[in-house]
């Protein structure tokens, strides 16, 4: 499966739970482990674990492959791994700690914002 059609699956599965704060962040200028990074909050651990499942369903419904999940037993915080694509499904006050945002994108070519269904593009940084 293409980059780009996987990333649109995981940003609609997000998007059909109503996962907020959602951002894509282009990695590969910074690891040759994955191309994008995908955050997004759930407001609860059933939201959060919900989230992280129904991102797992929709890349298996569509031919691609979930490499790993950790951390849905608990849900304040769940990484499913899909190999180019890694997505971070997180409490607010978890992803505030963290701030993978910070280590992560801040001088990508691509972020990508999308809250309440709008998206936006940020220019090169």
């Amino acid at each position: 499966m293409k980059l780009p059609q996987l990333q649109e699956i995981v940003v609609d599965a997000l998007e059909d739970i109503k996962g907020r704060d959602i951002e894509v962040i282009d990695t590969n200028h910074l690891t040759p482990l994955f191309e994008r990074m995908v955050i997004a909050c759930g407001d609860s651990n059933r939201q959060v674990q919900s989230l992280a499942r129904n991102v797992q369903e929709k890349v298996r419904a569509a031919g691609g492959e979930v490499l790993s999940c950790e951390g849905e037993e608990v849900g304040e915080w769940v990484l499913v791994d899909l190999g180019d694509i890694v997505v971070h499904v997180m409490q607010p006050a978890v992803r505030s700690y963290y701030n993978l945002e910070e280590l992560w994108g801040g001088k990508g070519p691509l972020r990508i914002r999308r809250s309440a269904g709008e998206a936006t593009t940020a220019g090169e940084g």
